[in-house]
C-alpha cells in the first residue's frame, strides 16, 4: 500500500503550496475568516456589506489597501486605526457607510495614508483635528455626496485652511448640492492638482480664491448652476501656470452683456475642455446658441447687468426718503408743540370729568341708602 500513499502525500503537499501562494494558509483568525476577506498576496482587506458597526480590531498588519464599505459605522472615534497595527495602510475606503461623525484623532495615526474615500456618508460632524495636529501625508481625499450639511462644509474648510492637508493633490467634492463655497477654502493647498466640484449647485465663484494653487492642472465645474464667470475669476484662471483643463459643461449660462468677458476668454483660451458644446440657457431668444458664436450684436444690454448693485442703490434711496419723512414729521411736531400740549390737556380734563361722572353714579348705585334717597327725591 505504500505505493498509494506517496501520490496522496504529493497531492497534499501540492495543495499546501497552492494555498501558500494564494495567501490563504496564514490568514489571521477572526475578522479575516468571519467579517472580512483578506488577500495577503495583494496586501488588501475587504470588509464589504457586513453590517459592521465599528472598525475590526484585529486587521492584519500587512494591509496596504482597506475597504470598509456598505456597513453601519456611525462614528470614527479617536484611534480607530492605531499606527502600530496598520503601519503600511496607504489606501482607505470608507464610502457608503452610515458615518455621521469623524472625531478628533480618528485618522491621525496612519503614517502611510495617501488615499481616503469618505463618499456617500451623511456626515454631520468633522473634527478640525480629525487628521491630527502635525499634518497628514494624505494626497487624495474623496467626499462625494458627504457634505450635505452646511456645518460639515465649514469644518472641512477649517481643516483645509489650517494646513493639515498641505500634501493633497486631488480633492473630490462632487454631488454635494453646494451653492456657495467658503471664502479662501483652497488657499492652503499648494500641492493640489485636481479639484472636482462637479454636479453641485454653484451659482458663482466670486468668493472662491484660486491664488496659491500653482500646481492645479484640472478644475471640474460641470453640472452646476453657473450663469457667468466674472473677470476676476477669469484672471485667476489665466494666472495659474499649470492649469490645462477646465470643464464647464451643463451649466445655465445667461447670455446678456455680462457674458462678454467669458466669451472672449473662451475664444482665446485652450484651457476649456469641450468649449464648442457650451450653449446659452437664458434668455429664451438665445436658448441653445453656442457661446463661441456670440458677438456683441447678439447680446441684449437693455436689462441692467448688475442687479444686486442696482437693488442696493434702491435700498439706499428708500432709506434716505424714509429718513426725510421722519425728519419732516418730527419738525411738524416740534413747531406745533404748544397746540399739541393744549390739546392733550383738554383730552385729559375731558376724560377726568367723564370718569368722575361714572364714579359718582357707581357710588349711588352701590349704596342702598343713597338709592332710596334718590328714589324719594324723584317722587
Amino acid at each position: 500500500m505504500p505505493g498509494r500513499g506517496a501520490p496522496r502525500l504529493g497531492l497534499l503537499l501540492l495543495l499546501r503550496l497552492l494555498l501558500l501562494g494564494c495567501g490563504w494558509a496564514q490568514q489571521p483568525p477572526d475578522s479575516c475568516q468571519t467579517l472580512c476577506r483578506c488577500l495577503e498576496a495583494a496586501k488588501t482587506v475587504k470588509c464589504v456589506d457586513g453590517n459592521l458597526t465599528a472598525v475590526p480590531p484585529d486587521l492584519p498588519p500587512y494591509v496596504r489597501t482597506l475597504f470598509i464599505t456598505g456597513n453601519r459605522l456611525a462614528r470614527l472615534p479617536a484611534g480607530a486605526f492605531p499606527a502600530q497595527r496598520l503601519p503600511h495602510l496607504s489606501a482607505l475606503n470608507l464610502s457608503g457607510n452610515h458615518l455621521r461623525a469623524v472625531e478628533a484623532g480618528a485618522l491621525a495615526s496612519l503614517p502611510a495614508l495617501r488615499q481616503l474615500d469618505l463618499s456617500g456618508n451623511p456626515l454631520v460632524s468633522l473634527s478640525p483635528l480629525a487628521f491630527g495636529e502635525g499634518g497628514s501625508p494624505l494626497e487624495e481625499l474623496a467626499l462625494r455626496g458627504a457634505l450635505r450639511d452646511q456645518g460639515v462644509l465649514l469644518s472641512l474648510a477649517a481643516v483645509l485652511q489650517s494646513g493639515a492637508l498641505r500634501n493633497l493633490s486631488r480633492l473630490e467634492l462632487a454631488d454635494n448640492g453646494l451653492l456657495l463655497l467658503p471664502a479662501g477654502m483652497f488657499t492652503a493647498l499648494p500641492a493640489l492638482r485636481h479639484l472636482d466640484l462637479s454636479n453641485n449647485s454653484l451659482v458663482g465663484l466670486r468668493n472662491v480664491s484660486f491664488h496659491g494653487l500653482g500646481q492645479l492642472q484640472s478644475l471640474d465645474l460641470r453640472g452646476n448652476s453657473l450663469g457667468v464667470l466674472r473677470n476676476g475669476t477669469l484672471a485667476q484662471f489665466r494666472s495659474l501656470p499649470a492649469l490645462r483643463r477646465v470643464e464647464l459643461g451643463h451649466n445655465t449660462w445667461v447670455c446678456d452683456c455680462a457674458i462678454e468677458d467669458l466669451v472672449a476668454w473662451l475664444k482665446e483660451s485652450d484651457q476649456v475642455e469641450g468649449k464648442e458644446a457650451l450653449t446659452c440657457a437664458y434668455p429664451e431668444k438665445m436658448l441653445g446658441k453656442a457661446l463661441l458664436k456670440i458677438d456683441s450684436s447678439d447680446l441684449d444690454c437693455s436689462v441692467p447687468v448688475d442687479l444686486p448693485s442696482q437693488l442696493q442703490t434702491s435700498y439706499v434711496f428708500l432709506g434716505i426718503v424714509l429718513a426725510l419723512i421722519g425728519a419732516i414729521f418730527l419738525l411738524v411736531l416740534y413747531l406745533n408743540r404748544k397746540g399739541i400740549k393744549k390739546w392733550m390737556h383738554n383730552i385729559r380734563d375731558a376724560c377726568r370729568d367723564h370718569m368722575e361722572g361714572y364714579h359718582y353714579r357707581y357710588e349711588i348705585n352701590a349704596d342702598p341708602r343713597l338709592t332710596n334717597l334718590s328714589s324719594n327725591s324723584d317722587v
